[in-house]
């Protein structure tokens, strides 16, 4: 009897040993990565090339827009198409009665495209390439055929396109050429929309090229200066020192955004000779996107 109890003490005692072993000595590794956010816009996750051209974006995220006399149907789904996008990211879309941003049109005509018919079409008009942005300043949106659906797949799919977005590869896209009911945004479009337009609308002076001579006391100078920010700018002064002595002040006109100035100046005196630096510096009062290139510094090489 005491044997039988004692082989029962050590098969129990087997047991639980074993049990040890499974739950807390490591067999093998096991890797963990950051789980996906509801990425979809295509098969192969290519999300570098979700947009026409790198960074676009509107001016703002409160964007403008205008119906042009569709039918109520049609213009009841554009105007919910903007109201989900927008519930899905940091846009806001509101009515104006001219010079909108994104125009709506209206066409009762079927259109046939390598034998498909077309529901719509829609993309940005009028792009200016603005530092690290492509800013767009001007879409438009065609819808030929009411959606069928119960979300306006087609109005919103044509928005997505004014907004900058190319065609997915994903048939679950909503973004995908052939429209079907079950298609939806994903995470991938919202998150891109976050993260383009949290980068505040300001504009961007900074100087592109400044080239300066020396002729006794005498100073020729050529400079450009560009917006390269994402709002019209207002005007500035631009002043130049000589070894931190005034030489001059010049006012710079407002520009809009992507365009730039040049200034060419000619026999301006410097009161020293023997000039070491020349700085010039873009004194403007309002934000923008970066102030560091506001100022740049000259050596002078004397002869």
């Amino acid at each position: 009897m005491g044997w039988k109890i004692f082989f029962s003490f050590v098969f129990i005692l087997f047991a639980v040993s074993l049990l040890i072993l499974y739950w807390f000595v490591p067999f093998k590794t096991i890797e963990f990565g950051i789980k996906s956010g509801g990425s979809n816009f295509s098969l192969n996750n290519e999300s570098g090339n979700m947009q026409f051209y790198p960074n676009m974006r509107y001016p703002d995220a409160r964007i403008s827009y205008q119906i042009y006399n569709c039918p109520l149907q049609k213009e009841d789904n554009m105007e919910r198409a903007f109201e989900l996008i927008s519930d899905t990211c940091i846009l806001d879309f509101y009515p104006v009665n001219y010079d909108e941003e994104i125009s709506v049109t209206c066409d009762s005509k079927n259109k046939m495209e390598e034998g498909l018919f077309i529901a719509g079409e829609g993309g940005p008009t009028n792009i200016t390439k603005a530092g690290e942005f492509n800013v767009i300043l001007h879409g438009s949106i065609l819808l030929i055929r009411e959606s069928k659906c119960e979300r306006p797949n087609v109005a919103m799919h044509e928005l997505l396109h004014a907004l900058g977005f190319e065609h997915s590869s994903n048939p679950d896209n909503i973004m995908y050429p052939i429209s079907n009911c079950g298609q939806i945004i994903g995470g991938d479009i919202p998150k891109l929309i976050n993260e383009l337009y949290l980068v505040p609308s300001y504009p961007d002076l900074s100087f592109e090229n400044v080239s300066a001579v020396m002729h006794g006391r005498y100073l020729d100078v050529n400079m450009s200066i560009r917006n390269n920010g994402l709002k019209d700018s207002e005007m500035v002064k631009v002043i130049i020192y000589a070894d931190e002595i005034l030489v001059k002040e010049v006012d710079l006109d407002a520009l809009k955004i992507g365009y730039g100035k040049i200034i060419m100046l000619g026999n301006v005196w410097v009161p020293k000779i023997n000039v070491k630096e020349l700085e010039f510096f873009i004194n403007s009062s309002f934000k923008e996107l970066e102030k560091n290139n506001n100022r740049i510094i000259l050596e002078i090489r004397n002869s």
